[in-house]
C-alpha cells in the first residue's frame, strides 16, 4: 500500500480519486477534504504546514469541547482558524451551516482587527452579540484559532466568559504542544504526513 509522504502527494492521490469521480473541480474539492481530513488551513495546504493534528491531539480537542458544553450550559460551541476552516465542533447544533459559520466568523474577526488597529489596538480577543433567542461569544484562542459559544437563556454571559476563559487556555496549550512537536519532526525531516495512505483518502468519500 503506497503511502503519501506529504501533504501535495495527499492532495495529488485525493484530485486522482475525485477526477476518477467525474468531479470537474477536482483540485478545490480535493483541498477542501484534504483540509477537512487534516484540519489543516488552505495556507497551510500550499506550503509545508506549521503543525498537524494526531489523532490523539484531535481527541484531546474534542474533549475540551464537549466539556465547555457542559460546564456553560452552551448550545453549541465551534472550533475554527482564521482562514475560515471549522476545526471541531460540539453540542446540540450539529446539523447548522457550520461551513457558513466557520468562514463568517474568521471575516468578522478579519474585518474587527482592521478596526482595532485603527483606533491603535492589535485585536478585539473577544466578541459578544446578543440576539433575541440566541447569543455569540467569540473568543480568540491564539493568533490563529477562535472558539465560538453559542448559549441562550439557560446560561448566562457571565457564566460562559468563566468557563470559555479557562476551557481557551487549555487549549492554547494543546495547539503550542502540536505545533512544537511539528516543529521537532520538521527538524528531524520527518513528515508528518507519513501515515497518510490511499485507505485514509478512501475514507474521506466514504463518510
Amino acid at each position: 500500500m503506497r503511502a503519501a509522504a506529504t501533504v501535495g502527494q495527499a492532495l495529488a492521490i485525493a484530485r486522482l480519486k475525485l477526477r476518477e469521480a467525474g468531479i470537474a473541480d477536482a483540485g478545490l474539492d480535493a483541498r477542501v477534504l484534504v483540509g477537512h481530513a487534516l484540519a489543516l488551513s488552505p495556507s497551510d495546504l500550499i506550503g509545508y504546514p506549521e503543525r498537524a493534528l494526531t489523532e490523539a491531539g484531535r481527541q484531546r480537542i474534542a474533549a475540551l469541547l464537549e466539556r465547555l458544553v457542559r460546564d456553560a450550559s452552551a448550545r453549541g460551541i465551534f472550533l475554527v482558524d482564521k482562514d475560515g476552516q471549522l476545526i471541531a465542533e460540539a453540542g446540540e447544533m450539529r446539523g447548522v451551516d457550520s461551513t457558513s459559520l466557520a468562514s463568517l466568523t474568521a471575516g468578522n474577526i478579519a474585518a474587527t482587527g482592521g478596526l482595532a488597529q485603527i483606533i491603535g489596538e492589535e485585536e478585539f480577543p473577544v466578541h459578544f452579540h446578543q440576539g433575541q433567542r440566541d447569543n455569540l461569544h467569540i473568543t480568540l484562542v491564539d493568533r490563529r484559532n477562535i472558539l465560538v459559544v453559542v448559549f441562550d437563556e439557560r446560561s448566562s454571559l457571565g457564566l460562559v466568559r468563566l468557563r470559555v476563559k479557562k476551557a481557551g487556555s487549555e487549549l492554547a496549550r494543546v495547539f503550542e504542544e502540536i505545533r512544537k512537536k511539528a516543529e521537532r519532526a520538521h527538524a528531524a525531516g520527518a513528515s508528518p504526513f507519513a501515515e497518510i495512505t490511499d485507505d485514509d483518502i478512501d475514507n474521506l468519500f466514504s463518510e
